[in-house]
């Protein structure tokens, strides 16, 4: 198998503001893996919150180059390779997902119907940035025809701006998202608040490091659920998190790959977690190697492709809110100019 990989600069529609800081454009690292004559194609997006970035992840792609083999459906065995190599899950998720569109290729079926699912989906949510009250009424406004609304908070006026967007889109299931900006003393006091505003979940109000403050809170029984998303990455942080919250947030470019998600949402159900399928800012190829496991959860946010101006892959649909993946083999979704 031949392995090529290159960055890849997302322009966003808008400021893309968190709790962390701010952005207009992200960057992603792409993979193309070629084999047999065919191109499987895969995408991660390194963040600078877990000590990754678009440099680190090109030099992990390409020491990657000499494990892969030549068998595109021996996923253990190349994962156990690449294992002597740590950390970068990000560009292990683009190898991920372009031996999976690979192998589906090779098979002439769509990677949902490798996994045994079909091609439905919960819909989306759709991400409203940090802004001014004014900005924040503004986003929502455009944003109502939307099923469902995460509100990035972690600023003054939090309650005010979740209050705005209750006002403009009434009909959209609301989700918050504190970004670990939270204390534990005003989540506790923010979330009857949050309920007579028909919240549907708060996700990571707390630092990832402060369990103690997420046991206190899940022992307090908060009438809201609150979900994981920075402390959750693989495997291992879905036991954890029984005992923290009421839900993960499982994330691709986190994870690993499709293969880790995968076993992370069946973990996850036999704890009796609510299961969030999220993203980053991506292009369509990333939000398509998601998309595949999107029937298997409650919750679905992977809106990445929806906040850019520019996209490298095309083939997903929004339909009634759901993000879709073709039915072509692999992941579905092809380059829009001719790559490698």
């Amino acid at each position: 198998m031949q392995l090529t990989a290159r960055p890849f600069t997302l322009e966003l529609a808008e400021p893309f503001v968190i709790s962390r800081g701010s952005d207009t454009e992200a960057e992603v690292v792409q993979v193309a893996i070629a084999h047999d004559g065919q191109v499987g194609y895969g995408e991660g997006a390194p963040d600078d919150r877990y000590g990754e970035s678009c440099h680190s992840a090109l030099e992990f792609l390409a020491a990657a180059q000499p494990l892969l083999g030549d068998d595109p459906f021996a996923l253990e065995t190349i994962g156990r390779r690449l294992s002597t190599q740590p950390g970068q899950m990000a560009a292990r998720c683009a190898i991920d997902g372009a031996l999976h569109d690979l192998i589906g290729k090779l098979c002439g079926r769509p990677v949902w119907r490798l996994l045994g699912l079909d091609a439905s989906a919960p819909p989306t949510s759709y991400t409203i940035s940090i802004d001014s009250l004014e900005g924040t009424a503004d986003r929502a406004r455009r944003a109502a025809s939307y099923h469902a609304l995460k509100i990035k908070v972690g600023g003054p006026g939090d309650l005010e701006r979740v209050r705005a967007v209750r006002r403009e889109a009434p009909n959209s299931l609301i989700r918050v998202d504190a970004n670990e900006a939270w204390s534990v003393e005003f989540t506790r006091d923010v979330c009857p608040e949050l309920v007579a505003l028909d919240v549907e979940l708060l996700e990571q109000p707390l630092h990832s490091d402060d369990a103690d403050g997420y046991r206190e809170l899940h022992a307090a029984g908060l009438p809201i659920p609150i979900v994981l998303d920075e402390s959750c990455h693989t495997l291992p942080d879905v036991g954890r998190a029984a005992g923290l919250a009421d839900g993960v947030n499982i994330k691709l470019t986190k994870s690993g790959g499709i293969r880790e998600a995968h076993r992370m949402i069946h973990a996850a159900r036999s704890l009796d977690l609510l299961v969030m399928l999220g993203c980053m800012n991506e292009s369509s190829l990333g939000i398509a190697q998601a998309a595949q496991l999107a029937p298997l959860v409650d919750v679905v946010d992977l809106d990445g492709h929806l906040l850019n101006r520019n996209d490298a892959f095309q083939g997903l649909e929004l339909r009634d809110g759901a993000v879709l993946p073709s039915a072509l083999p692999g992941l579905g979704v092809t380059p829009l100019e001719p790559w490698p």
